[in-house]
């Protein structure tokens, strides 16, 4: 199956799901290698995927012509883009294109650094967890969800 069938398949098997309510949008996170496909997913499917979140991603911003960031146009989805202060000392531009992008597509879109953060931050079980960015991020992840998925 390609890659831009995945997210079609796995929401088109949420849908099947008594328990899932198909008039309401979607909400769906990523983190590390999961980032871009909450973005692939966003953009595959943007009349069920109503927010994104991305917590330190990788290869959201590429040269290639798959990169994640090329699909925003596509995509009718808010976002929150939480991003490693590593992360962003190995490609600092990478917040910069992002948020440009989602200007472009007036698309609504929180792109930012955490201080002190280090990839793989969120999870408790990291050997580079931050529980007070962790938390922060997760409450800004709920903030989202609750305005974009009303």
């Amino acid at each position: 199956m390609q890659r831009r069938q995945l997210p079609k398949a796995f929401v088109a098997y949420l849908d099947s799901q008594a328990a899932v309510d198909k008039k309401k949008k979607i909400g769906t996170t990523g983190y590390c290698m999961g980032g871009p496909i909450v973005m692939r997913t966003a953009a595959a499917l943007p009349d069920r995927i109503g927010a994104g979140g991305s917590f330190h991603g990788g290869g959201l911003v590429t040269d290639k012509p798959e990169s994640p960031h090329l699909l925003v146009p596509k995509m009718k989805a808010s976002f929150l883009i939480a991003i490693a202060e590593n992360d962003d000392a190995r490609q600092p531009d990478a917040k910069n294109v992002l948020r440009s992008t989602f200007d472009a597509a007036k698309l609504p879109a929180e792109i930012e650094v955490y201080a002190g953060a280090q990839h793989g931050w969120c999870p408790p079980d990291a050997a580079v967890y931050n529980q007070v960015q962790a938390e922060k991020a997760w409450d800004r992840m709920l903030a989202l969800f609750k305005t974009a998925l009303a």
